[in-house]
């Protein structure tokens, strides 16, 4: 079901379309045409359709986890467009590769492809520097970042490292709701950082209004985000790792969150 949409610039609409239990769709549109983004369910994206009488451009896609590729092929099916994500061949019906460094255009949407491996080995995300959007998948989520599956931590640590290194107004589009989960453990970590404390307190007044907490912006994830705050002092003295590397603590927070 939609759970929201938001008006980020007056000549395309960014649907956020909820689905399965807490994944996120978007359905980029201008005018009468639109692209989906990480289509995990079809349903709901082909009633956004059908309600706006949108016609469907192309299927976006970040990485092949099922959790973001099941509506492919019934979408597919329905609209014959075809599907853009990266070299990997679990993705279904991939008819166009996205590479590092590539600019893949849809109408006034023009979107630079950064090749971000962690979460897994062929994962992209997309940025839009004209509207200043990021499509992070699961790379980059509210507060925190995906889990290692196939990636390193080294990995993960350097495609967040490129995506820090964008303008702090990117607003950023996480593939799930995770926000206050991730916030939670950040203040487990630090809980005497005002910024999360602050940030966790409007996450949860979101929540609770079924409001996304997404999209959020990249000058906020380098306050609040472990992840993305590894080179910091005040991290590296809460986890009594004063005189680690980055990449050491960055691989201790990873570990901490995935038994939190």
């Amino acid at each position: 079901m939609e759970a929201n949409a938001k008006l980020l610039n007056m000549d395309v609409l960014v649907k956020i379309i909820s689905a399965l239990s807490d994944n996120y769709i978007y359905l980029l549109v201008w005018g009468n045409m639109a692209i989906v983004v990480d289509p995990s369910a079809a349903e709901p994206v082909l009633e956004a359709l059908k309600k706006d009488n949108l016609q469907l451009q192309a299927i976006v896609i970040t990485h092949h986890h099922w959790d973001h590729t099941a509506g492919i092929d019934a979408l597919v099916q329905a609209t014959s467009c075809p599907v853009i994500g990266p070299d990997d061949e679990r993705i279904p019906k991939l008819t166009q590769t996205a590479k590092d460094g590539e600019t893949i255009a849809f109408g006034p949407l023009s979107f630079q492809v950064i090749e971000t491996p962690g979460h897994t080995t062929s994962h992209v995300v997309y940025y839009e520097p004209e509207k200043g959007w990021l499509l992070t998948g699961d790379t980059l989520f509210g507060a925190g970042c995906g889990r290692l599956f196939e990636g390193t931590p080294k990995q993960m640590h350097e495609s967040l490292s490129k995506i820090a290194e964008l303008p702090g107004e990117t607003k950023i589009f996480c593939g799930h709701e995770y926000t206050v989960k991730n916030l939670e453990f950040a203040a487990s970590i630090e809980p005497s950082n005002q910024a999360v404390a602050d940030r966790l307190s409007q996450a949860k007044r979101e929540r609770q209004q079924n409001i996304p907490t997404v999209p959020s912006t990249l000058s906020l994830e380098k306050k609040t985000n472990l992840f993305l705050r590894s080179h910091e002092p005040s991290l590296k003295a809460a986890l009594k790792m004063d005189h680690a590397s980055d990449l050491d603590v960055f691989t201790k927070v990873r570990e901490l969150r995935n038994h939190y």
